[in-house]
């Protein structure tokens, strides 16, 4: 998939990983709008990157259907995500524990649902963000890991429906297998874990091995964009030690 002067949609890809991600793919030339809430942030990645912005709720859905009817993205990003209040579960919530359910699956659930109706052109590519919590479960983040897993699975749905309607549009998971440090929720979740083993945060975060900086990311993202070998699968964990593994093969 070559990159350069593709249209690109990345939702909160104004901080963190969804950051790290930008950077990368406007380095390999994309033409990236950046999709986020807050207007210091947007403000800060349009100066610094020379991207287009644009203000909008991720979890609404007239914005996810009026966001893709403007630019007719190539590539669209799903990467928005609530840092989760973290706890126990016998002290969370139920708000709490719901948190990443409203805000990350409902958004998900709009923007595929506004990508399949619109629908975005044949060919296109649309990457939903997950994490390892999907595969491991996070018992200090109420539910999130199931959030995440839910994300996932509307990924392979969306791609049932692509198949169904002979749409050409691919659905494809990314996720990131260890906490990265500097960004909201790792850090959230890095200290949570930490503070509940009796360790530092640099401890905590030193486990996962090989550190995996946002930029980092962003590479690693931009080389299951581009190489063959990554073009039919569906799950894809990211790593800072061992790089790129497909986690799932995709059926449609």
């Amino acid at each position: 998939m070559d990159l350069k002067s593709m249209k690109v949609v990345v939702t909160g890809g104004s901080r963190g990983l969804g950051l790290g991600l930008v950077e990368a793919l406007v380095s390999h030339g994309a033409k990236v709008t950046v999709v986020a809430r807050n207007a210091d942030s947007l403000a800060s990645v349009r100066d610094q990157l020379k991207v287009a912005t644009i203000s909008a709720d991720v979890t609404d859905a007239a914005a996810a259907h009026r966001v893709l009817s403007e630019t007719h993205p190539d590539l669209l990003v799903l990467n928005a995500g609530a840092k989760p209040p973290m706890g126990r579960l016998d002290k969370l919530t139920w708000d709490d524990f719901a948190a990443t359910w409203d805000t990350d699956v409902r958004a998900g659930f709009h923007w595929l649902q506004a990508a399949l109706r619109l629908p975005l052109k044949r060919g296109s590519r649309v990457l939903v963000g997950s994490s390892g919590a999907a595969l491991n479960g996070s018992p200090l983040s109420g539910g999130y890991a199931g959030a995440k897993r839910m994300l996932w699975i509307m990924a392979k749905y969306a791609n049932g429906v692509s198949e169904q309607a002979d749409l050409g549009i691919r659905f494809q998971v990314i996720v990131p297998q260890q906490m990265v440090g500097g960004t909201g929720v790792g850090d959230a979740g890095a200290i949570a874990y930490a503070h509940a083993l009796g360790i530092h945060k640099e401890q905590f975060l030193a486990r996962f091995g090989a550190e995996m900086p946002p930029r980092d990311f962003g590479e690693k993202v931009v080389s299951v964009l581009n190489d063959a070998q990554y073009a039919s699968g569906l799950a894809f964990g990211l790593k800072g030690d061992t790089g790129i593994t497909i986690l799932e093969e995709s059926t449609a």
